[in-house]
């Protein structure tokens, strides 16, 4: 039941940033649960995911974008698209960062969103447990503040959940009041498939050469609960772009076609609290990236 106490607060926060800068491992951090797949490879995010987060008087929602980047494929223009849309729709943003090196072009870009729309920003610092010297932190700090006024810097790491009590403080300054626009235990907006499919995904992510992840899909085609039973069965379709990607999806005798599913069944089994009957298959779409079509069909418009 939604709560209509008028002393609530809320506020609704776009997650933004280039790609692998972490943005998706702070949203699961800040919600105590995994609802995002991450990897150490970019543009890991292709959809808004939405996670929900509601403590005593206050509820925010999260909204964790797509890395900003300049697209070379349909797909890569859907994803810029839903982060602009993000950023226009929402009561504020939170910036990611790394906590060195010159601001990228794609970085400089966002800023200049914000200014237009005259945005509350929290400007967050991620990955400062890699920074041997603080001093480069301060630097880097000085030097970002300059181009916006932003409401709050907080240097965090969302691996070792350095500073994110602080960062939520900081985020709950900016909710205003309001009634609650989600029950109070909802967590994601994200349907049971698409947090299926994107479990395998994260497993082809990470275990996957650098360039066949990025030219792959997944489609849950079944998942269905057995009666007087606490086994789910999945099917799952994962599409790549190249029959040489599927031979290698599939490995020798199926060797990694078999961890990547084992590896996300387990991952299910934990986020679903069931046991689960996982399997999966490989096909080939030729240039699905640049297939409106196609890109529709997996979901990810």
């Amino acid at each position: 039941m939604l709560n209509t106490d008028n002393k609530d607060k809320s506020a609704f926060i776009a997650i933004v940033g280039c790609p692998n800068v972490g943005k998706s491992s702070i949203l699961n951090r800040l919600l105590g649960q995994k609802i995002a797949i991450v990897s150490d490879k970019p543009q890991t995010t292709r959809t808004k995911i939405m996670g929900v987060l509601t403590e005593g008087d206050t509820q925010l929602v999260f909204t964790d974008t797509p890395g900003f980047h300049r697209p070379r494929t349909k797909l890569g223009e859907k994803m810029v698209q839903a982060v602009s849309d993000s950023v226009s729709g929402v009561d504020a943003c939170l910036f990611v960062v790394e906590p060195e090196g010159e601001l990228r072009p794609a970085e400089l870009e966002l800023i200049e969103k914000f200014k237009k729309l005259k945005m509350p920003v929290i400007l967050a610092i991620n990955k400062v447990d890699t920074l041997p010297d603080k001093e480069v932190l301060m630097a880097r700090i000085l030097e970002i503040s300059k181009t916006y006024d932003f409401e709050a810097v907080v240097p965090v790491s969302a691996l070792r959940g350095i500073n994110m009590d602080e960062l939520l403080s900081e985020m709950k300054k900016l909710a205003e009041e309001s009634v609650f626009f989600f029950p109070e235990d909802t967590l994601t907006d994200q349907p049971e498939r698409v947090i299926a499919a994107e479990i395998i995904r994260e497993k082809l992510l990470r275990n996957l050469d650098r360039e066949i992840p990025h030219g792959v899909a997944v489609s849950i085609e079944k998942m269905r609960e057995r009666e007087d039973s606490d086994i789910m069965d999945i099917e799952a379709v994962i599409y790549c772009e190249k029959d040489s990607h599927k031979g290698i999806i599939i490995g020798k005798n199926g060797a990694m076609l078999k961890r990547i599913s084992t590896r996300a069944r387990e991952d299910m089994e934990k986020f679903f609290q069931c046991h689960i009957n996982l399997r999966c298959w490989v096909k080939v779409k030729e240039g699905w990236r640049n297939r409106e079509g196609l890109i529709h069909n997996f979901g990810l418009d």
